[in-house]
């Protein structure tokens, strides 16, 4: 849980950065937001999920 949720503020802070800088326009941040809702709804959420947790688990792994 800590992960997803710390995933969408890095995510945020990124969109709000990109917003800002006008490397990303509102109509594709709105894009990007439904694709992410209607891919969680698809049967490939899990596969998502599941890639996304290992990842993770290997970035937390490394010691630099």
């Amino acid at each position: 849980m800590a992960i997803s949720i710390s995933l969408v503020l890095f995510l945020l802070i990124l969109a709000v950065i990109f917003l800002r800088n006008g490397g990303l326009k509102p109509s594709h941040a709105i894009v990007c937001a439904l694709l992410g809702f209607l891919l969680a709804s698809t049967s490939m959420a899990p596969t998502i999920h599941e890639g996304i947790t290992a990842t993770a688990n290997v970035v937390s792994g490394l010691h630099p």
